[in-house]
């Protein structure tokens, strides 16, 4: 398998947030868990463009993507 083309820390820096793995940590378990019924673009706590991001990288399968899913896994956790 593949690593993912982007890191976490990658994707924190894309979404204009801190990103240095204790900021991502912290972020993850201030906004865990995101209940079931919420897609993760959708979650209160995105700004319109980070909502924008997160929705284009996922319809688009874009490289980003797998990344996402993987934030969407961590927040649901």
């Amino acid at each position: 398998m593949e690593p993912p083309v982007h890191s976490l820390s990658a994707l924190f820096d894309q979404l204009g947030l801190p990103s240095e793995a204790e900021d991502v940590e912290d972020f993850i378990g201030r906004h865990r868990p995101l209940a079931a019924e919420i897609k993760l673009a959708e979650a209160p706590f995105w700004s319109e463009s980070q909502q924008r991001f997160l929705q284009q990288a996922i319809s688009d399968d874009a490289d980003w993507a797998e990344v996402v899913d993987e934030l969407d896994a961590l927040l649901r956790h």
